[in-house]
């Protein structure tokens, strides 16, 4: 290995063109690096770069072709032409026509499941039938605008039950839960962000708080002239009494938000890229802070990993009245590609609240801006402000997620909660997986992890300080920070190796520490991985040996 060192200079050269450079950018710089090694040695290049799953929830998808078939029938039924034109789904008597495909079609793959979730409709929330199956029917045709804008009726329905279900562990806070139905986890993100600016919520140069490691655009966003925030970071810098990370925070810093001064709280959870939710006792402290000290502290919380925590609580769940909640379908079910997410709030919330405080000149300008919605805009909610603002306002009457995209979202939903009921194979399967690969890696490469049923898992962020201090001591250590960068690490992993991970501190996690996505490779690839990060540590220590003067 260590003849395969990198050139010092080439690396300095490197990180001096990479260092601002989001971690997400640099990732495809160091596939170019892989692929170039690729060509010069007989491997594979293993990307564990990014969080896009290998895998696919079969059952859902076979529902919503199952439910395009039936769609078809319905256009076709309504009128039809050889040269491939027909009408729409039409409401009357549809649920009927809907069970008879489902007995005619009982063993074509999707149809049982799709009968399983129109019992579950029927049974749960005593649905209309003609308008279940028209809404689903027009959602897998696609031939309506979104009525709703902000989320279809049903679809608002099932997901309900399964933020419920999967984000409030069963116990959700009392009164309705609004949902707004995005094209993704990163559209939310920027909605969220635009409309707290738009409606001065938030305003250039006001204090906010950020719980790191984080993923990047949380980093990014409120650094663009537009935000330009105040932010105060709050790591995940507690550790065991021999500096092992629990990725958790300490009291010390959460009373911080203490200060009023502080208007908003960002948050992922459980965390990217360390993957581990916050602790009981971290949530305690954040409720009796907003309750005693902060009331006002407007909090964010994304929290697409969710489904790989036992008994997992939002903060949603435990502070509604000042949470904003984002959820991506796309880790669970394999569906980035589909960009199907929700937005959460709570009817009594404290963003509405503030809207009604704001001074009169304020709500004369927001008048004005969202003036030709409704005439009385000074009572539009804020999650409504957020569709119309998704669409410069003035095309809110074109707002709203595609219709397949809400249908098959429902699906989504619909098959977890129809999974629990049937004991949980589809989730404990998915937790399987996960913590297969990440043993494998960690057992490759001879670092110890800790138990913890905090621990997502999803990603494992590795602080290859930590480990150089336990096997080689702090003099080690010192020698490593001083003679290279951080992002040799990464360098190396590609250029020598073909392996492609990203850097920690572009996530503003410890500044040595890498990220690899336990999503996105075989189980046996990551052994390779943890073998080749052991090996280039190793490599290290044998060039310090070698450096230090011999001893007479």
């Amino acid at each position: 290995m260590d003849k395969l060192l990198s050139d010092h200079s080439m690396v300095e050269r490197f990180e001096k063109e990479m260092e601002k450079i989001s971690p997400f950018e640099l990732k495809n710089r160091l596939i170019e690096l892989a692929d170039e090694s690729i060509r010069k040695m007989t491997r594979t290049m293993l990307n564990a770069g990014r969080g896009n799953p290998n895998w696919i929830a079969t059952v859902p998808r076979e529902g919503f072709f199952a439910l395009g078939r039936f769609g078809l029938e319905e256009a076709r039924r309504d009128w039809n032409c050889e040269e491939g034109i027909a009408g729409i789904p039409q409401k009357e008597g549809i649920a009927a026509r809907f069970e008879a495909f489902l007995q005619k079609n009982a063993k074509e793959p999707g149809v049982a499941f799709l009968k399983k979730c129109y019992r579950y409709m029927m049974q749960e929330h005593q649905c209309k039938p003609d308008e279940l199956i028209h809404e689903w029917t027009e959602s897998i045709m696609g031939n309506q605008y979104p009525v709703p804008d902000r989320i279809l009726k049903y679809t608002e329905v099932v997901v309900r039950d399964y933020i419920a279900q999967e984000l409030c562990d069963g116990r959700p806070p009392q009164g309705e839960i609004d949902l707004f139905a995005t094209e993704g986890g990163t559209a939310a993100m920027c909605y969220i962000f635009d409309s707290l600016q738009q409606n001065r919520l938030l305003e250039r140069g006001d204090s906010i708080a950020l719980m790191t490691p984080v993923f990047t655009p949380y980093i990014e966003i409120p650094k663009l002239y537009r935000y330009n925030y105040k932010v105060t970071e709050i790591p995940a810098n507690v550790t065991t009494y021999d500096d092992l990370h629990l990725w958790q925070y300490s009291d010390k810093d959460i009373s911080k938000l203490r200060d009023p001064e502080y208007k908003a709280l960002f948050i992922v959870n459980p965390s990217n890229p360390p993957s581990y939710t916050l602790a009981p006792e971290t949530v305690d402290l954040l409720v009796d802070i907003v309750q005693r000290w902060n009331p006002n502290l407007m909090i964010v919380t994304d929290d697409v990993y969710a489904t790989y925590i036992n008994g997992f609580q939002s903060l949603m769940a435990r502070l509604p009245y000042n949470t904003i909640c984002v959820y991506s379908f796309s880790k669970y079910f394999g569906a980035t590609g589909w960009r199907t997410a929700v937005v959460a709030l709570h009817r009594d919330n404290i963003f509405d609240e503030m809207l009604k405080r704001l001074p009169r000149k304020r709500k004369s300008e927001l008048q004005q801006r969202y003036g030709s919605i409704r005439n009385d805009a000074e009572n539009m909610r804020f999650i409504d402000r957020m569709v119309a603002d998704s669409r410069q306002v003035a095309l809110n009457h074109t707002a709203g997620l595609s219709l397949p995209q809400q249908m098959q979202m429902t699906l989504f939903a619909l098959y977890s909660i129809i999974d629990k009921r049937e004991g949980n194979r589809f989730k404990e399967k998915m937790r399987e997986i996960i913590h297969r690969r990440l043993d494998a890696l960690w057992t490759s490469s001879g670092f110890t992890l800790l138990p913890d049923p905090l621990r997502a898992g999803y990603y494992s962020e590795i602080d290859m300080l930590v480990w150089a201090k336990r096997f080689y001591g702090t003099d080690f250590a010192e020698w490593l920070k001083l003679n290279y960068s951080p992002l040799d690490v990464v360098f190396r992993l590609a250029t020598e190796t073909s392996l492609v991970v990203l850097n920690g501190g572009g996530f503003d996690g410890p500044e040595w520490s890498i990220r690899v996505s336990l999503a996105n490779l075989k189980e046996k690839d990551y052994t390779i991985i943890g073998k080749n990060i052991r090996e280039i540590l190793d490599s290290y220590a044998e060039r310090w040996k070698n450096s230090l003067p011999l001893v007479k």
